[in-house]
């Protein structure tokens, strides 16, 4: 089961990227992120053209997560728990063939520290009882996304100009911590150890072309989906393509 997550960058405008990927990957499940457009605007005939079942969670002009999956997508929830009042659409939960997956898009924080870095931190303090409830129904899951947060020095191109930023602040880096302590496992870090692998490249000043990135987008397992992981990579390709996403896929394979 190769189950993949990507954030577009608006779905729309990267249409025939992500139509070109879906054919030439053909993953079982591909989690997006900042679609940048309603429910109702999401391009779902195309994808569904492909043969992928389609459940989003939308919003007009900012953030959107939705899950992709050649199998029925069933049990959707959308909207992390904790918090009723937050509005903001950057998260899906939902079972396909039997694993239990969620796309996240998790808030930038920037400037931190500030109104949003503080938004950030509540968001990640409602993700982490979220993933001990699910740790604790020991369900088979993969929670996937842009996390906007390089968890250690080693997933950002220069850590010293990024020290102060919110993606890489300890504040954030002890709440992605807490995550992995808590049982999940980085399915791309577990298999390449390797230091400076990067899944998002700025557009600005040749950032791409020099290979000066951050790896922000992760796919963490439960126990039960560790047990189960084969391979794990960064899919390079696509950002190198013309009207590309800043971001590229990341993936991981599981055994049936």
């Amino acid at each position: 089961m190769k189950i993949a997550t990507w954030n577009v960058n608006s779905v729309k405008a990267r249409l025939p990227n992500l139509v070109q990927w879906l054919g030439e990957a053909r993953p079982d499940v591909l989690l997006l992120q900042e679609l940048k457009c309603v429910d109702e605007a999401f391009p779902a005939a195309e994808v569904e053209d492909l043969g992928y079942n389609v459940a989003t969670h939308g919003q007009k002009t900012y953030n959107g997560v939705a899950i992709l999956a050649k199998s029925p997508i069933e049990d959707v929830v959308r909207g992390l728990p904790g918090n009723p009042d937050d509005l903001q659409a950057r998260y899906i939960e939902a079972t396909v063939s039997g694993v239990r997956v969620a796309s996240i898009y998790l808030p930038n924080g920037n400037p931190a520290p500030g109104e949003k870095f503080a938004y950030k931190l509540a968001w990640m303090d409602r993700l982490i009882p979220h993933a001990r409830a699910l740790l604790a129904a020991e369900e088979t899951f993969v929670l996937a996304g842009d996390y906007n947060v390089c968890p250690t020095d080693d997933d950002v191109y220069d850590p010293v100009k990024w020290a102060d930023d919110a993606l890489c602040r300890p504040e954030s880096r002890a709440r992605f911590r807490t995550l992995l302590h808590l049982g999940l496992t980085d399915a791309f870090r577990s298999l390449h150890p390797e230091p400076h692998q990067y899944s998002y490249w700025d557009y600005v000043q040749g950032r791409w072309y020099r290979d000066e990135g951050l790896r922000i987008d992760h796919l963490l397992l439960s126990p039960q989906a560790a047990d189960r992981l084969l391979e794990a990579g960064i899919d390079k390709e696509p950002r190198g393509r013309e009207r590309a996403s800043d971001h590229t896929p990341v993936w991981c394979t599981l055994a049936a």
